[in-house]
């Protein structure tokens, strides 16, 4: 028994399920406080001129590009995206001019959403401040680097910098239940038992999008092994492994968790922890973290 979410060829569920306002957002609560800054972008009433450029900083998953477009999206500006990896200076000025061109036509704000910005160059930055400097956009930039050490001292004096944290187990166990009912995910198509659910939260690490995408994997095996039955598919743990062969623990050589692991290792170490150490030493292993390192490298 197979209903139309779980048909293949349609949008990601991670995707169909982004909040479309910041009511639906899972975690982040110490940003979302009444009068925060992201509060304040999201506000259709809040005057324009108060309006702030901020810089989202945190891990793969957490909610940069959701915040970014559920303030929007709630606020009624006008909303544009690049990449950096993807866009150049010229992208960065034509933004620049168009939304010149609709703040006097028109008297619309535009918000520019800028992801990865610790992909662009110095020039690629310095492109951006006469637009944030003047007012032309409120920039919302999206960075998994510090971006100390990646995004330009101009911008980062005009702009503020907003810490995003992992999400807890019980985000992200909100998170699958919302997408198994909602008519966005997988409208009830599927059930999840407790075990699933639950290996589903330690496989995403605090990453939303990661649930999210093992949970759909998951749901499509549970549906072809029912299908003909004439029960609701239920997920159950061993779909979960399944259709994800491995956790993808979070770890970067080339990053701030890099260190954040080894410190945490070291720390279980020197505290007689010998769980704790093995359990750091594993994620260094599966991310490849020890290959090429010696103890005194790390």
């Amino acid at each position: 028994m197979t209903s139309a979410p779980l048909l293949s060829g349609q949008t990601p569920l991670a995707v169909r399920m982004r909040p479309v306002s910041l009511d639906e957002v899972a975690g982040q609560q110490h940003l979302l406080r009444a009068g925060s800054p992201i509060v304040a972008l999201a506000d259709p009433d809040a005057a324009s001129p108060g309006a702030v450029s901020i810089i989202l900083w945190g891990p793969p998953g957490t909610g940069k590009t959701t915040l970014a477009q559920a303030i929007a999206r709630s606020s009624g500006r006008r909303f544009v995206e690049l990449s950096a990896i993807t866009a150049g200076v010229k992208d960065v000025r034509e933004v620049m001019q168009e939304a010149i061109t609709q703040r006097d036509l028109y008297g619309q704000t535009t918000i520019l959403f800028l992801d990865e910005i610790h992909r662009f160059t110095k020039a690629q930055q310095d492109a951006l401040l006469p637009g944030v400097e003047n007012g032309w956009v409120i920039l919302i930039a999206a960075t998994t680097e510090n971006p100390s050490f990646s995004v330009i001292s101009p911008l980062l004096s005009r702009s503020l910098l907003l810490t995003l944290q992992p999400l807890t187990d019980d985000d992200i166990a909100l998170l699958i239940d919302r997408a198994v009912a909602d008519a966005r995910g997988l409208g009830g198509a599927v059930e999840i038992d407790e075990a699933a659910r639950g290996a589903l939260v330690r496989l995403a690490s605090g990453d939303a999008r990661r649930a999210l995408t093992g949970l759909e994997a998951a749901a499509a095996v549970a549906a072809s092994r029912a299908a003909g039955d004439d029960a609701l598919p239920s997920v159950t743990a061993d779909d979960v492994a399944q259709a994800v062969d491995r956790a993808l623990l979070r770890y970067d050589r080339q990053g701030d968790e890099h260190y954040d692991v080894i410190s945490a290792f070291i720390k279980s170490i020197r505290g007689s922890n010998p769980d704790a150490a093995l359990h750091y030493l594993a994620r260094m292993i599966e991310a490849g973290g020890t290959r090429g390192s010696s103890p005194a490298g790390w």
